[in-house]
């Protein structure tokens, strides 16, 4: 099974250079997701959302003479626009400029930590909504920002787009911390911004693999299958995603009653998430029924153990679990998190169990970036935690 695992992360992270939402690749990951399950027997849906892929040619800014490294926002609009120069560090100082036609760069206390697209369905703070309001609606021609290091909020991305927003009605660019300094000192002056960038419309599915005989409900395990634009996506998320296809391949012989789902979810690291949005739309009344959810994320890292932490699960559930993942060695409780596709089933007051790796800080520093390798994943920890995994779904099915 050692060898199989190696063959997925292969084909999901090599064979297949990127998987970002609306990429051949993320097509062809996908796919690839059906067809293996489909192989061990499962029932396939692949419900389908429009979306587009964002193609980046290249980003110049310039004050005069002097050229400044910038990076287009990722699905930002193209434009070559030229606008004097205002700097914003807080929510106050931008609620009282003038920004008819100047390019504005955000800088400090209002750069901390990304802003929530504006269109963002889960969670999405009022600041935020104000920022990206008086943005919009203030008169200037582009924004620049200059963010530094938060790897909780943004991974291991250095400098992080302040701003990631495929609905954001205008031309965005970010840079370094230290270079947004030294574009501070051209304050008041005519700045230039060149960004040739385009948006091509692009189809995108999550892939549903059902078992068992009453498949109204029962326990749903899943794991998203993007990446970011530009990284191999190992641990996040090529790593869960194997994970399934190894249980997927356990549950071959599986005919139960108790209904198993894994599910290829698309779009965790796409503005929009669409993806996650279209499961919700689509599962509604199912959600009721639904006994667990079991998201994996960030699994298998080479160091530490593998984590799990629950959330709202009644009391003989819980017992279950415990029971299950505390017989494996390497299988530890962890600390709670939320900023995962397990929120989908928190929100509708639903039992979940999210697992990933212990060691989440040196994850997180890893994630959305090119060091995101198969050199960090330890397949036997997969391997580990797709028996794990099997024997808890038969312990679940026995305590029906």
């Amino acid at each position: 099974m050692e060898e199989r695992a190696r063959k997925h992360l292969q084909r999901l992270c090599k064979d297949i250079t990127e998987r970002y939402v609306g990429s051949k690749g993320n097509q062809e990951a996908t796919r690839y997701f059906a067809s293996t399950l489909e192989s061990f027997g499962f029932q396939i849906e692949m419900p389908s959302f429009s979306c587009f892929e964002w193609r980046h040619q290249g980003t110049l800014l310039n004050v005069g003479e002097k050229c400044f490294h910038a990076q287009a926002s990722p699905y930002s609009l193209e434009c070559q626009v030229e606008g004097p120069l205002s700097l914003v560090s807080t929510p106050e100082e931008l609620e009282r400029i003038d920004g008819q036609g100047r390019v504005i760069l955000l800088k400090g206390d209002i750069a901390r930590e990304p802003l929530m697209p504006k269109n963002f369905p889960f969670y999405n703070p009022l600041e935020h909504k104000r920022i990206i309001y008086l943005l919009e609606n203030k008169g200037f021609k582009a924004v620049l920002t200059a963010t530094y290091r938060n790897p909780e909020m943004a991974g291991g991305v250095y400098p992080f787009p302040l701003i990631e927003d495929g609905d954001f009605a205008l031309p965005s660019a970010y840079m370094t911390g230290e270079e947004g300094e030294r574009l501070s000192a051209c304050q008041g002056q005519q700045v230039c911004l060149q960004i040739k960038a385009s948006r091509i419309p692009s189809q995108g599915c999550n892939v549903v693999a059902r078992k068992g005989v009453d498949t109204s409900g029962g326990t749903v395990i899943f794991a998203h299958i993007d990446s970011k634009e530009g990284s191999p996506g190992a641990i996040d998320n090529a790593a869960g995603v194997t994970v399934l296809l190894l249980l997927g391949e356990l549950l071959a012989t599986y005919r139960g009653n108790l209904s198993v789902e894994l599910t290829a979810l698309n779009g965790e690291d796409y503005y929009s998430n669409p993806g996650e949005v279209l499961y919700l739309e689509q599962n509604r009344d199912r959600f009721p029924l639904m006994m667990l959810g079991i998201n994996l994320d960030g699994v298998g890292y080479f160091r530490g153990n593998t984590a799990y932490s629950t959330y709202g699960c009644p009391p003989q559930l819980e017992e279950t679990i415990k029971k299950s993942l505390s017989q494996e060695e390497g299988i530890i409780p962890g600390e709670p998190w939320y900023q995962g596709d397990h929120g989908l089933f928190l929100m509708n007051q639903r039992p979940a169990l999210a697992i990933t790796s212990q060691l989440m800080g040196e994850v997180l520093s890893l994630a959305h970036t090119s060091r995101d390798k198969l050199d960090i994943i330890d397949t036997d920890k997969l391997v580990n935690l797709a028996r794990t995994l099997h024997a808890l779904l038969e312990n679940l099915a026995r305590s029906q």
